[in-house]
């Protein structure tokens, strides 16, 4: 059987209506929605499965919204297939709050403490920067190499005290850069003049995986303190060091520096597939990792999963 890894979303793959039929359809899936409503002490399913958008993409609401997809996902599978993740898959990653949800499938959190956890990184990130002070704007067509020198170039030039970082390495020749606003409108610019393909600022309410959430990375010291991972069932490729994390403290560590630093995809999918990985299960709401899989490591069999014929189709996959 190939080597399979499990990989789940990040912000920005929500929608409304993601995981309805599945709720609609499975047992498995309704009792993971109704457990994150307890939990979190609201209908946030009724959110997910009918909005309003504007609602649902308030990163307190994604964030847990898009980790209950996935595991009634991976419930659904494990359901269906009588088997559970460790005898599917070898590795696990999720994208930025993917990681959370990743972790919770692994057993490092139940699903509860993934949404508490989730609820809270996301009021804490969007209090680490007062609305209209940061952005994030994504470079398409440019190499990791050209964007940190977009980035160091707009750096200088915008005075004491701006940032302007690499958040997301996607791969694909897509790279998302995060900071102070003058400073990513400048990066913007640089972008252009240097023949970058695409330089466009993204619809986000904060500047995530930055120097200035260090607020936020703070925020999630103290709660994983309180609410520590525990060692997981399958072994999880961290966003961070784009390597294997199994020891639960550094887990958690990396957790806490996950929130200001680089999310290293492009690199955890190429670690991967050099570490034997043939296939890779996106499980949860839309394809944007399959999509970004098959940019960085063509050679990988990508499919996703979050609707009842995509899961019948995975099953195939994993049998």
């Amino acid at each position: 059987m190939a080597a399979t890894a499990f990989i789940f979303p990040g912000q920005g793959s929500h929608s409304v209506g993601m995981g309805r039929d599945l709720a609609a359809t499975f047992s498995a899936a309704r009792a993971v929605f109704e457990e994150v409503d307890d939990v979190l002490d609201q209908k946030l399913s009724r959110l997910i499965f009918e909005g309003p958008a504007d609602e649902l993409t308030l990163t307190e609401n994604a964030q847990p919204a898009l980790m209950a997809v996935s595991m009634a996902a991976l419930r659904v599978l494990e359901q269906e297939t009588g088997r559970t993740l460790p005898d599917m898959a070898a590795l696990v990653a999720g994208h930025s709050l993917g990681e959370y949800t990743a972790l919770a499938a692994a057993g490092s959190f139940t699903i509860g403490e993934a949404a508490r956890l989730l609820r809270l990184r996301g009021q804490a990130m969007q209090r680490a920067v007062a609305p209209g002070v940061g952005a994030m704007a994504a470079l398409l067509g440019a190499t990791l190499d050209q964007a940190r020198a977009i980035c160091a170039e707009a750096q200088s030039q915008s005075g004491a005290g701006a940032v302007v970082e690499i958040a997301n390495d996607n791969g694909g020749g897509q790279v998302v850069i995060s900071g102070s606003l003058a400073a990513v409108d400048r990066a913007i610019e640089v972008a252009k003049a240097q023949g970058v393909k695409r330089a466009m600022k993204l619809p986000v309410s904060a500047p995530f995986h930055c120097l200035l959430m260090g607020p936020a990375a703070e925020a999630m010291r103290a709660a994983l303190a309180e609410t520590p991972p525990r060692a997981p069932r399958v072994k999880l490729v961290a966003n961070v060091t784009a390597g294997i994390l199994t020891d639960p403290a550094a887990i958690a560590a990396s957790l806490v520096t996950q929130v200001t630093a680089t999310v290293r995809w492009s690199e955890s999918v190429t670690f991967m597939a050099e570490h034997g990985i043939t296939r890779m299960v996106e499980l949860g709401a839309g394809k944007v990792l399959a999509g970004l899989i098959r940019r960085i490591a063509p050679e990988i069999d990508a499919v996703s999963a979050g609707t009842p014929a995509e899961i019948e189709t995975v099953i195939s996959h994993v049998q």
